[in-house]
């Protein structure tokens, strides 16, 4: 039960996070095609597992893109705005589709598959 509510929870952001991004009228090219930028953090796992987990999870916590729409809702900042809300939908993409936090032992074990 707590691995559907999770993903229930991912797709809640993930289309909460495309009505944000639509009521501010931002560019849906834009959109495409930074929605699978934060994947590029897998490149650190040409260096070990610990480390590309520690990227990984870095790129795919809520904690940052959230800061970033904070700053740019505190500056005025469209850019800023945008970034964060699609960095979001990304995160929230993920969780739907069963992509959670990585464990350093393998690419493929995380929070979603260990519940």
């Amino acid at each position: 039960m707590p691995k559907k509510i999770l993903h229930l929870e991912g797709l809640a952001v993930f289309v909460f996070s495309i009505y944000l991004y639509w009521i501010n009228d931002f560019s849906w090219l834009l959109f495409f095609l930074l929605l699978f930028a934060p994947d590029l953090s897998i490149v650190g796992y040409t260096i070990n597992n610990v480390f590309g987990a520690r990227l990984y999870n870095l790129f795919h916590t809520y904690i940052i893109p959230l800061s970033v729409i904070f700053l740019g809702l505190f500056l005025s900042n469209a850019t800023f705005l945008a970034i964060g809300i699609i960095w979001m939908a990304h995160i929230g993409m993920d969780r739907l589709v069963g992509f959670g936090l990585k464990y350093p032992t393998h690419f493929k074990d995380n929070h979603l598959d260990r519940l």
